[in-house]
């Protein structure tokens, strides 16, 4: 799965209207070489669109993805301000990586022999849990419980208590990452331009 953000970078309304173009023209060129595609979310402007994220997924999604990576400049006279001299307008497109879904399957579990006080079962039975998520590296201990079966569930729990804490501070890093992309756009060097009114690609 691919995160690609279409944004206007701060930019005046010509470039939410070239946002708002340039989507529709990518959204179809994904439907062509078959790539599953969503529209995450979208921010409006008044004549287009300030930003909008979407999700791909698909054996062509990486190279669709790299061929629309960076700048994307629209070279045509303002629709909406005819008299004005500019006419070259910019947006950017930036792939993001989501967060990965974590799997049960993902967690090791080890078994040992409980340690300190706890009446006559401690010590004599391995019923502490040790639950270890590969991936991550993050670790839980538990002997609480007397069981071995109640430990691993408690362990379970915690380990997953402690993933959803890691996955929240990686989409609240993924968020920063889309805000500060907001605010950084290269306008030269473009990846993609389009002509006219029209939106014409100039190949």
């Amino acid at each position: 799965m691919i995160l690609l953000q279409f944004s206007s970078a701060q930019g005046p309304e010509e470039c939410c209207i070239a946002v708002e173009k340039a989507l529709a023209c990518f959204l179809q060129e994904a439907k062509k070489y078959h790539v599953t595609y969503d529209v995450l979310e979208s921010f409006p402007s008044k004549k287009g669109l300030r930003s909008a994220l979407v999700c791909l997924e698909g054996a062509g999604a990486e190279p669709l993805a790299s061929n629309w990576c960076g700048t994307i400049q629209w070279q045509c006279q303002s629709p909406i301000r005819p008299r004005h001299k500019r006419k070259n307008w910019f947006l950017s497109v930036t792939q993001f990586s989501p967060v990965q879904p974590i799997e049960e399957s993902e967690i090791e579990f080890e078994f040992t022999k409980a340690q300190g006080a706890g009446g006559q079962h401690v010590n004599k039975t391995s019923s502490a849990v040790r639950a270890k998520h590969v991936a991550t590296g993050i670790t839980v201990k538990v002997q609480s419980e007397r069981s071995q079966h109640a430990n691993k569930k408690l362990a379970k729990q915690l380990i997953q208590w402690k993933l959803n804490e890691h996955q929240s501070q990686q989409l609240n890093d993924l968020d920063k990452q889309r805000h500060h992309s907001h605010y950084q756009i290269e306008r030269g060097n473009a990846v993609i331009t389009f002509l006219g009114n029209e939106f014409k690609r100039l190949m």
